[in-house]
């Protein structure tokens, strides 16, 4: 397997034309000045991301080298470029961005805990982009890199997005498209290249948390974290895809925010991997989610969301340019956040799913066999705008509820799950905040008051101690009631008007289930906690 070469020619990042580490406010202003975004009448900035509105993971390739090629999965998440190929598109990215006149440097950390956090360098040419990173990530200096006196670099985002790569680039690259999105576990670096969707520079580093906090005794997370105001001791975890709800149910106002998408579980506790929030915005209304319209203010950036052009008011209903409008903001501007973002051991374990096919119960407590089983499996739907050409919700299996950032094989991140799991005697549950009464297109999304009555009882601890039945097909425990919750929308069966037809859909994502279980090495009491149907 080839070793990795160091890349030539390296960016030029003398003082005369980088700036590195502005302010907030500064930013903004560049950013206004260039015309790469305006400020909204709430005092977010608002930008477009150009014609890629969500990740494009079929654009994703890592570079293979023998230090790291039997630790990955290696398949359609993880697609390999040897490091000829690398050199070239790190020579590109170099190339573009040394012909510009001016860059951003942002340099800050990935991790709050400071046993286990990682220097982050983002270069790019774009005031925004590095706002983008000045939120998502943590600032050095700044109250959540408490702890950290001294910063290095230990990965390095060369984002050169506005850069299409033409025929010749793409042949000399092996590739067919004009969008790559390269990255390097050995020389820890990345580069973005045809596509200006910050989001890329976001999961890049999620990527490479997913890699390097393992050999740190860290289990990487694709989950939200809170922690109860009066009882530091009840933390709760929410695994779960884009779209799912793990920003909105994290964000409670009866419980202190730790982070929203992406966390470490180490030897002392959980601790956010970022510094800031990225939430979904469409639909959003204040009398829904309070705490992240508050949180949409000087200092937040928009994504891609229409505004009136006279009042600057944007309109979170419409889905003019993407289903995926999104805002980041620092994650202290969720009122009594946790700050640094660290918590002790979870309680409790949800895992969130939107299911399509509108049969899974809104709420079951899973045992240990079957919390191994439904993580490897991570069912869940694609919601529309998330990736590139999901135009609607589509049934998918992500394992660990996290598939496209996994550059290890899923097995490794379930075991450390059932580890904790085990050792701190967490509960563990299955959340669906998909769809009831029929399948997408015919039933309805669950409503928000319901799941939230959901999520209250199982932190409350009321939940627990509930009168569960196992459903016929899926073998998942039902809870006979909930407070504030209907009781006839327990049940998936009782939701359909016809019942046969709620069968047929049933068994058709039971068999979904088996035919990928069998893509797994697992143990066979864990397949066996699979459905039943």
């Amino acid at each position: 397997m080839p070793t990795s070469t160091p890349t030539k020619p390296s960016l030029d990042l003398s003082a005369a034309r980088t700036l590195t580490d502005l302010a907030p406010a500064e930013l903004i202003e560049r950013a206004i000045l260039a015309g790469e975004g305006r400020l909204a009448a709430n005092g977010a900035l608002n930008c477009r991301t150009g014609d890629r509105t969500g990740r494009s993971p079929n654009d994703k390739v890592l570079e293979d080298t023998s230090d790291i090629h039997d630790k990955i999965w290696w398949g359609k998440v993880n697609r390999p470029i040897t490091p000829a190929q690398f050199d070239t598109a790190h020579e590109i990215a170099c190339r573009v961005l040394n012909a510009k006149p001016r860059l951003y440097v942002f340099e800050g950390f990935a991790g709050a805990n400071p046993k286990h956090r990682l220097g982050v360098r983002v270069v790019t040419e774009h005031a925004w982009h590095s706002l983008f990173a000045h939120t998502l990530f943590i600032p050095k200096g700044s109250p959540a890199a408490a702890g950290s006196t001294d910063w290095s670099c230990d990965w390095t985002v060369i984002n050169a997005g506005t850069h299409k790569l033409t025929e010749a680039e793409q042949k000399a690259l092996g590739v067919t498209s004009p969008i790559m999105i390269a990255q390097s576990l050995a020389r820890k670096t990345v580069v973005i290249l045809g596509t200006e969707y910050a989001g890329e520079m976001k999961k890049s580093i999620f990527y490479a948390m997913n890699f390097d906090m393992p050999e740190q005794g860290v289990f990487p997370m694709h989950c939200s974290a809170n922690v109860d105001k009066a009882d530091p001791s009840n933390v709760a975890l929410f695994f779960g895809l884009s779209g799912t709800g793990k920003t909105t149910l994290s964000a409670d106002p009866n419980r202190a925010l730790i982070g929203d998408d992406e966390h470490g579980w180490g030897p002392d506790g959980v601790f956010n991997f970022e510094g800031g929030c990225y939430a979904k915005c469409i639909k959003l209304t204040r009398e829904g989610e309070p705490q992240i319209w508050d949180a949409i203010k000087f200092g937040s950036v928009l994504e891609n969301t229409p505004m009136d052009e006279a009042t600057r008011v944007p309109d979170y209903d419409t889905p003019k340019w993407t289903e995926n409008t999104r805002v980041t903001y620092p994650v202290d501007y969720i009122p009594g956040a946790v700050i640094p973002s660290m918590g002790g051991h979870p309680k409790n374990v949800i895992f969130l799913t939107a299911d399509a096919f509108g049969v899974v119960p809104p709420v079951s407590r899973l045992s240990p066999e079957q919390a191994m089983y439904y993580f490897i499996n991570g069912y869940t739907s694609k919601l529309a705008g998330t990736e590139a050409g999901v135009t609607e919700p589509q049934p998918n299996f992500s394992p660990c509820f996290g598939g496209p950032f996994l550059p290890r094989p899923p097995v490794e991140y379930a075991r450390m799950l059932a580890d904790r799991i085990k050792k701190h005697n967490a509960n563990v549950w299955l959340l669906n905040t998909g769809w009831t009464g029929g399948p997408y297109g015919t039933g309805t999304r669950f409503k928000l008051s319901y799941t939230r009555a959901m999520v209250t009882a199982i932190l409350n601890g009321s939940l627990a101690k509930a009168t569960f039945k196992p459903d016929a097909i899926f073998g998942l425990p039902i809870p006979s009631a909930v407070p504030n919750v209907p009781a006839d929308v327990l049940n998936p069966a009782d939701t359909w008007k016809d019942k046969a037809a709620y069968e047929a859909k049933a068994k058709d994502l039971a068999a979904r289930f088996r035919a990928n279980d069998k893509t797994f090495d697992m143990p066979e009491n864990v397949r066996a906690a699979g459905p039943r149907g």
